[in-house]
C-alpha cells in the first residue's frame, strides 16, 4: 500500500503538473493553438510513486524539473518532506541539486545550507552540520537559528567550552538571557576538571558559573562535592546545609552525603541535632527526608528513624497492602521488626522505580540529571518524595 510521504509527493508532481498544463492553456499563446496535453513525464514520475518505486521517482523528479525561480520551493518543500519521514538521504540530494545551481541567489542559498544543516543534524552527521551552521552563524538571516543548532551539537558532544562562546553569542543577537544555561556549562566543565583531579581549576569553572549570573545550587553543590574529595568536611558540611536550606529539593542529593561526613567524623549527635532545628524550620520536607533514607538505607539515626516510621504508618497506598493500625498496637518489638521488614520492601521498590522527574515534558530518571534529555532543558528535574506504587505494579502487570 503506498505510503503517506508516496501520496505527499505524488501531489507534488500533480501540482507542477496542473500547473504547467494551466500556464500553457491560460498564458500568452496563439488562440488557435490546442491547450497542451498533460506532460507525459508527470505521468511517468506519478507511476513510479504509486508503484513505491521512491528512488526511480526521485531520479527522474530531479532530471525532469530544472531548479530555477519556478521550481525552488517545491524542490525545498520535497525535502523537508523526505527529511520529516526520516528518508534523510533524498533530502540530503535535493537541497544539494539546490546548492549546486551556479545562479542561485545568497537568500536561496543560505536557506539550502541551513535546509542541509538540518538534514545533516537529523542524519546524526555532527560534524558536517557543525560545519554549516558556523558558516550561517556568521552573518546569514538564519544566524540565530544556526547558534540555537550550535549549542545543541555542542551540549552532545560535550565541548562546553564552545557551547558557551555559541551561547554568549545567542545571547547578544537573540535579545534573552541565557545565564542558567551558560552557568551549567562552566559546571559541567568543573566536574569535568574534578574527575581529572585539577580541583583548582574546578574551583575557578564554578566561580565564572556563579559570578554575575543567577545562582544555581548545582554550584553550590559541585563545590561541597571538591571539598569533600579534598577532606575539607568543614567547608563541605556547611555548603551541604546551605543548598537544603536554599532549595529543599536537593536534599535528596544533600543528605546521604550529609550522613556520611558525620559519621566519618563521628558527630552523630550534631547530625541529629542539625537535622531536629531543620525540621522544625522546614517541617514540609519530612516526607522528602523519609524517602531519601529509604532509598538510600540511612537508618540508626533517632530522628531519620522517627520520620521514616511515620512515613510508612501515614501512606495511604501502603495501607491498602498492610493494616498499619494493627501493627502499631503491636508490642515495640514486635511493631519495630515487622516495620522494619516493611522499610526493606519499600527500599527495594524505591530503587527499581524512578526516584526523578522533569518539570517541564515528565521524563523519569533514576539519578538527578541536570539537563532533561527529553526537552533539553536545564535544572527541571525534581526528586520523588513517595514511593512510587503506581510505577512499580505497572512494571509488575507489564513482566507477568
Amino acid at each position: 500500500m503506498p505510503t503517506e510521504s508516496t501520496f505527499l509527493l505524488a501531489g507534488l508532481f500533480l501540482l507542477l503538473a496542473a500547473a504547467g498544463w494551466a500556464m500553457g492553456r491560460f498564458g500568452e499563446r496563439d488562440e488557435e493553438q490546442p491547450p497542451p496535453p498533460l506532460n507525459i513525464d508527470y505521468l511517468k514520475g506519478l507511476n513510479f510513486l504509486l508503484n513505491e518505486q521512491t528512488d526511480q521517482a526521485l531520479e527522474h523528479f530531479l532530471e525532469m524539473v530544472r531548479v530555477d525561480d519556478k521550481t525552488i520551493e517545491t524542490h525545498f518543500a520535497l525535502g523537508s518532506l523526505f527529511r520529516r519521514r526520516g528518508e534523510v538521504d533524498r533530502a540530503i540530494r535535493i537541497h544539494q541539486n539546490i546548492i549546486a545551481r551556479p545562479d542561485l541567489a545568497a537568500e536561496q542559498r543560505d536557506q539550502a545550507l541551513y535546509s542541509l544543516a538540518k538534514d545533516y543534524l537529523h542524519a546524526g552527521l555532527l560534524d558536517r552540520a557543525e560545519s554549516l551552521f558556523t558558516r550561517l552563524a556568521q552573518g546569514s538571516r538564519y544566524q540565530v537559528q544556526a547558534l540555537e543548532s550550535l549549542c545543541r551539537i555542542y551540549e552532545q558532544e560535550k565541548e562546553w567550552e564552545r557551547a558557551i562562546d555559541a551561547a554568549e553569542k545567542l545571547e547578544v543577537l537573540g535579545g534573552r538571557s541565557l545565564a542558567l544555561q551558560i552557568a551549567h556549562y562552566y559546571c559541567e566543565l568543573a566536574e569535568v576538571a574534578a574527575k581529572r583531579n585539577d580541583y583548582s581549576a574546578a574551583r575557578a569553572y564554578v566561580k565564572k558559573a556563579q559570578t554575575g549570573r543567577p545562582r544555581t545550587m548545582r554550584g553550590a553543590l559541585t563545590r561541597a562535592h571538591i571539598a569533600q574529595e579534598t577532606h575539607d568536611s568543614k567547608t563541605a558540611l556547611r555548603l551541604y546545609h546551605r543548598i537544603i536550606d536554599e532549595n529543599t529539593y536537593l536534599i535528596a542529593e544533600a543528605l546521604p552525603e550529609i550522613v556520611a561526613i558525620y559519621t566519618r567524623e563521628d558527630e552523630l549527635a550534631e547530625l541529629e541535632r542539625a537535622l531536629k532545628t531543620l525540621l522544625q524550620k522546614h517541617p514540609e520536607m519530612s516526607s522528602l527526608i523519609a524517602y531519601t533514607a529509604i532509598v538510600n538505607d540511612i537508618g540508626g539515626i533517632p530522628v531519620i528513624d522517627a520520620v521514616v516510621k511515620e512515613y510508612m504508618l501515614n501512606e495511604p497506598t501502603l495501607a491498602e497492602f498492610v493494616d498499619l493500625q494493627r501493627l502499631s498496637d503491636q508490642q515495640e518489638d514486635q511493631e519495630e521488626s515487622a516495620l522494619a521488614k516493611i522499610r526493606t520492601a519499600l527500599s527495594k521498590l524505591a530503587t527499581a522505580s524512578p526516584r526523578y522527574q522533569c518539570q517541564e515534558c515528565g521524563f523519569s530518571s533514576q539519578r538527578l540529571l541536570w539537563q532533561c534529555p527529553s526537552c533539553r532543558n536545564w535544572e527541571t528535574q525534581r526528586p520523588a518524595s513517595r514511593v512510587q506504587f503506581d510505577t512499580v505494579l505497572q512494571h509488575s502487570i507489564t513482566r507477568s
